[in-house]
């Protein structure tokens, strides 16, 4: 392994893997705009797919190298906000995963891992330093097409994998996790009201498209079910960003109707559905 381009404002550090499956550090520079397009299903499926990525989230298994520093945490230090980005736009080739967890994070070779047994290339990764903590960014592909992932089912079990392995390594992050309620070992001591923290707003984004930006209580599952909620009314979402914030889920997608930017009235509708879906209670539903 090669270390390279290092500075006492920052740390940048590339990834990738050979065919023996040794990590290789390199350097790299990718920047310019991306998109995904989730085309709403022509014969419009029924059934709830709010839970259908939760089974398949892979246990890490702990090791040296998820460890920080000396391996253990300062349970007396103001415990940060963890924060997991899913970006779909900054690169056109890869899905880009951004974890901030303050200063506490290590290399996470384990997550890399992880992500690998859900059929996952981890391309690139670039670690650095700034005053909202250590970001490390990873640049992610399907093993069997080397493209970016669109399947909204796979960007969930890529989100569950990296919040569970953050549960697992870093316990003392899930009094800061909506996830932390089920799987940490201490729940938030605050619950958010969803109708107070569900905000959704609609706004045009040139012609051919329109932005919509949606922020409520996050819980498993809701990536799939925000994209299955607003491709059943026939809108297309075209590309987007979903960020996981402590308790919060913050989702930008630029949507459409076809192919021209949502007009007005099919705006409110979309807002609606998506205000109605996210604050009804949670019922599981009968078998008959």
């Amino acid at each position: 392994m090669a270390l390279a381009m290092a500075s006492a404002a920052n740390c940048v550090v590339y990834f990738s893997s050979n065919a023996d499956n040794i990590p290789v550090f390199e350097l790299k520079n990718h920047s310019c705009p991306a998109a995904f397009v989730i085309r709403p299903p022509n014969n419009l499926e029924k059934r709830r797919l709010s839970c259908s990525t939760t089974g398949v989230i892979p246990r890490a298994t702990p090791s040296a190298t998820a460890l920080e520093n000396d391996g253990s945490f300062h349970d007396t230090d103001i415990v940060p906000t963890p924060k997991v980005i899913i970006d779909q736009d900054s690169d056109p080739d890869a899905t880009v995963v951004e974890i901030t967890f303050g200063d506490r994070l290590g290399a996470l070779l384990d997550t890399m891992n992880a992500l690998k047994n859900l059929g996952l290339n981890v391309t690139k990764a670039n670690v650095y330093l700034d005053s909202s903590g250590k970001h490390n960014k990873f640049a992610i592909t399907k093993a069997n097409t080397g493209r970016k992932v669109e399947d909204p089912e796979l960007l969930e079990a890529i989100r569950l994998t990296i919040i569970n392995n953050l549960l697992e390594y870093h316990p003392e992050s899930s009094s800061q996790l909506a996830m932390g309620v089920a799987f940490g070992v201490e729940p938030p001591k605050e619950k958010v009201d969803v109708d107070i923290a569900t905000h959704i707003t609609v706004d045009d984004d040139g012609p051919d498209r329109s932005l919509l930006y949606v922020e409520t209580a996050d819980r498993p599952g809701l990536l799939v079910d925000l994209v299955k909620t607003i491709t059943d009314i026939n809108i297309a979402v075209e590309s987007g960003e979903f960020d996981t914030e402590g308790l919060l889920a913050k989702a930008k997608f630029h949507v459409s109707y076809n192919g021209k930017a949502i007009i007005k009235p099919l705006q409110q509708v979309l807002a609606n559905s998506l205000r109605y879906f996210l604050r009804r209670p949670t019922t599981e539903e009968a078998s008959f």
